[in-house]
């Protein structure tokens, strides 16, 4: 019998890929953006001891989602008065720290003022062979992904974040898209993701509302910061990076940086990204007076008048947590545990639900269940649909500011002490 070598080889390459894709996760919030892990048989029981493969006691600080790509995790951390900022890489077979590398260092780190942010809030992205690591204005590098080389480095982004850096680093082609949301400036720059220069830097234009009597902003520019990270969809054919700013939701070309539409607002510091589904973008304007939009994004130049197909106003739209959308309908987690459920169509309220905890993390979901994650430690699990029905609780002795990660049917879940590999045997 002949043996074909060449479609013999092309199938050890296919196996392998696919191998390597499920068990990716390769940026805040999985490789779509929105929290999707469709298809991961996730566990819905766990504790200490339940369904634990391992867990690694973190050095330092960091909020950081842990980005996955085959037997390397990778994540942040930083000292906690922000001196020195590393890049960790845990092996995924055994949870040992292989590699611990400090990036970059600063003799004057600006204080948070607060404990919901970090200096190692940005999560990693990752794709075969490099993971880019960010630390707003501190610093981004370029690592190989097996054993932590320096590939390139930049620290020459400035921005003064003020209260830490909170927007990560996202890939688009040969695009590394970062977002800069300073008190002092505002802007996005597109690196080389090859050599780490610089593409296009598009400022944000924006008529600012925060100036006091003497025409200077108040708090030190504080109502001009952003936390978010941009999200690219595909409205026929044709990306666009939908990206919140203070007083402003924008839509860019990811090629170019140049603006097609932009979305007006009175909110400011935005955190939550956006999510698209059925046609429409699904964002939070921000901090005070926060505003669940749904938006046409086939517009260009101002759209507020014309392309707002719904708004949700209120105490239960999320400061913090982003939103995940499966099967027509939003689920939306306020930071003090209200979670809707919310037709995505009509923007019409299905149901309501109090958790009576606090978050931070996101939700993500399997296509069957919704996983959400508390500043305590607790872990809830639901089912979609249309009527509310919890399937379990797990609690974690330490809670959770990091939003969840997943590698094939594993649970990724970095509390603020540890790192744990949650499995069902």
């Amino acid at each position: 019998m002949k043996i074909n070598f060449y479609m013999l080889f092309v199938t050890l390459i296919l196996i392998h890929v696919s191998a390597l894709a499920e068990n990716s996760w390769t940026m805040f919030r999985g490789a779509q953006g929105d929290g999707t892990a469709k298809g991961a048989n996730l566990p819905l029981h766990w504790s200490e001891t339940e369904n634990v493969r391992w867990k690694t006691a973190l050095p330092n600080q960091g909020w950081s989602t842990p980005a996955v790509q085959g037997k390397r995790i990778w994540l942040t951390c930083a000292t906690e008065k922000g001196e020195d900022f590393f890049a960790i890489c845990v092996d995924a077979e055994s949870g040992k720290i292989i590699i611990e590398k400090r990036l970059f260092h600063t003799d004057t780190p600006e204080p948070l003022g607060n404990s919901v942010n970090g200096y190692a809030s940005p999560s990693p992205a990752i794709e075969p062979g490099r993971v880019y690591i960010h630390f707003g204005s501190y610093g981004t590098a370029c690592l190989n992904a097996e054993n932590g080389d320096l590939i390139w480095q930049r620290d020459d982004l400035p921005c003064r974040h003020y209260r830490g850096p909170g927007s990560s680093p996202i890939l688009y082609k040969d695009l590394l898209i970062l977002t800069f949301d300073g008190v002092d400036q505002q802007y996005l720059a597109a690196l080389n993701k090859h050599n780490g220069k610089s593409v296009w830097t598009t400022k944000r234009e924006i008529q600012w509302k925060d100036l006091n009597d003497q025409g200077q902003p108040k708090r030190e520019g504080d109502f001009r910061k952003g936390f978010t990270t941009p999200l690219v969809i595909d409205v026929k054919g044709r990306s666009q990076l939908i990206s919140p700013a203070s007083n402003v939701l924008f839509a860019y070309e990811p090629e170019s940086g140049k603006e097609i539409w932009r979305i007006q607002s009175s909110t400011h510091t935005p955190v939550v990204i956006p999510v698209y589904a059925d046609g429409l973008v699904l964002a939070v304007t921000g901090h005070g007076a926060a505003e669940m939009l749904a938006i046409r994004p086939d517009g260009e130049g101002d759209v507020t008048a014309s392309h707002v197909v719904w708004r949700i106003k209120g105490k239960d739209v999320p400061d913090t947590p982003s939103p995940v959308a499966l099967d027509g309908l939003l689920y939306m987690l306020s930071d003090h545990g209200a979670l809707n459920c919310i037709e995505i169509k009509t923007g019409i309220q299905v149901w309501r639900e109090a958790l009576r905890n606090s978050y931070i993390a996101s939700p993500i979901h399997n296509g069957e269940r919704i996983y959400l994650f508390s500043v305590s430690g607790k872990a809830t699990i639901i089912r979609a649909g249309r009527a509310f029905e919890k399937l379990a609780e797990n609690n974690l002795n330490a809670g959770f500011m990091a939003s969840p990660a997943v590698a094939g049917n594993a649970l990724i879940l970095r509390t603020k002490t540890h790192l744990y590999w949650i499995e069902e045997k």
